[in-house]
């Protein structure tokens, strides 16, 4: 699989293949339809407190916008650990507006969810990343 990182996406290992999540407004619009069309305020509740399908769900979203899709069939029956799933998830949501939960991106340092080929990829400036 081969992509051009960006500061906005996170890779996930998915059955041994790196996948990219990247938050996208279609990807938020994907997720408020598949949750009732509540709006922000209502995506942001239900995010607090994810049930596991609401986690596939989020997930299908980010996929679709890191340019990996896989259906939520797919992904329910998967190899993945739900805990580097879940903070795959919240890096997507932290690096918004490339920026982590801690405040700006430090130069050359590892953001959650990132595998140390993105790390150093990033540091050293270099754009185009290919899958092995």
């Amino acid at each position: 699989m081969t992509y051009t990182y960006r500061p906005d996406t996170v890779q996930i290992d998915i059955d041994g293949a790196p996948r990219a999540l990247r938050l996208t407004l279609g990807a938020l619009a994907e997720m408020e339809a598949a949750f009732g069309g509540e709006g922000f305020e209502g995506l942001a509740a239900r995010l607090k407190a994810p049930s596991a399908g609401d986690l596939i769900i989020i997930l299908e979203a980010l996929l679709r916008g890191g340019g990996a899709p896989l259906s939520r069939e797919a992904l329910a029956a998967s190899d993945l650990d739900l805990a580097s799933a879940a903070a795959a998830i919240a890096a997507a949501f932290d690096g918004l507006g490339g920026k982590s939960a801690d405040g700006p991106e430090a130069p050359g340092k590892r953001q959650p969810g990132e595998t140390e080929e993105i790390a150093a990829r990033k540091a050293s400036r270099e754009t185009p990343l290919s899958a092995r």
